[in-house]
C-alpha cells in the first residue's frame, strides 16, 4: 500500500489513476470550483491566520459512497462536539504550506485523530483555502479516496468522541437537511446524520461539494434546527 505516497521526489502528491467512475463529478466539481463559490470567508490577504488541513476521505461502504467523520470531544475549548472532518494546523515537518505541506498534515492529522493507515489513501483533489474567522483558521480541504481500507477509531478521547463514517445517500437524503441558526444570527447548511448535527464549515464544505458535484437533491431551506437540538 504506497498510495498516499504517490511520492515524487520526497514530495507528496496528487493522482487521479483508478478513481472509482462515482468520483468523477467531485473531481469535476474540485477543478473547477471557484474560491467564492465555496465561502464568502477567504483567506486574509495579508497573510494572517493559521494554515491548517482537513482531509475529506471518500469511500465505498456496505450503502455505497460514504465520508469519514470525526465528533470532537465535548471537553475542548473549541468547537466541542461538533463533528468535522479529521484536520488541524500544520506542523513546521509538513513542510510548504503552498506546496504539499496541507497534504501532508490532513494525513498526518487524519492518522492521530481516527488511526487511519494513510497507506491506503490515494489523495485526488485539493479545494481553494478557506477562513475560519471565529478561530483564525486558513484551512484547505484535501480530498483523498480511501482506495485500501484500514479500521478507525478514536485514538485520543480527550480529543475526539467517536469516529464514524455517513453515506452520501444520507447526506443528500431531503429528509436529513435543514438550517441552523448560529446564536449569532448567522444561518448555515446542516445535516442531521449519524445522531449527529453536522453544521459550520464542515457542513458547508459537504453542502458545496453535493452541489456542484451534481448529487444534491431539493430540500426545504425553510426548516431550521437550533445548535441545542438535542435539549
Amino acid at each position: 500500500m504506497t498510495h498516499a505516497s504517490d511520492m515524487h521526489n520526497g514530495r507528496l502528491g496528487l493522482s487521479k489513476d483508478g478513481l472509482p467512475g462515482w468520483l468523477d463529478p467531485v473531481v469535476h466539481a474540485v477543478e473547477t470550483v471557484e474560491p467564492l463559490q465555496l465561502s464568502r470567508f477567504l483567506p486574509p490577504t495579508n497573510g494572517a491566520g493559521r494554515q491548517s488541513a482537513v482531509l475529506i476521505l471518500f469511500g465505498e461502504g456496505e450503502r455505497g459512497p460514504e465520508l469519514l467523520l470525526m465528533e470532537r470531544a465535548h471537553s475542548l475549548r473549541s468547537h466541542a462536539g461538533q463533528p468535522s472532518f479529521p484536520g488541524g494546523a500544520l506542523d513546521p515537518e509538513d513542510g510548504d504550506p503552498k506546496a504539499d505541506g496541507p497534504l501532508r498534515a490532513a494525513l498526518r492529522e487524519a492518522e492521530e485523530e481516527t488511526g487511519l493507515d494513510p497507506r491506503g489513501v490515494q489523495l485526488f483533489g485539493v479545494l481553494p483555502a478557506l477562513y475560519i474567522p471565529v478561530s483564525g483558521f486558513v484551512v484547505t480541504p484535501v480530498l483523498g479516496w480511501w482506495r485500501e481500507r484500514t479500521p478507525v477509531g478514536v485514538v485520543d478521547p480527550n480529543e475526539t468522541a467517536r469516529v464514524f463514517t455517513v453515506p452520501v445517500a444520507d447526506l443528500t437524503d431531503p429528509a436529513n437537511r435543514a438550517t441552523t441558526v448560529h446564536p449569532s444570527g448567522h444561518q448555515g447548511p446542516a445535516f442531521l446524520v449519524e445522531s449527529a448535527l453536522v453544521w459550520g464549515f464542515t457542513a458547508g464544505i459537504i453542502d458545496r461539494l453535493l452541489h456542484y458535484s451534481g448529487w444534491e437533491r431539493p430540500w426545504d431551506r425553510e426548516k431550521q434546527v437550533p445548535l441545542d437540538w438535542r435539549s
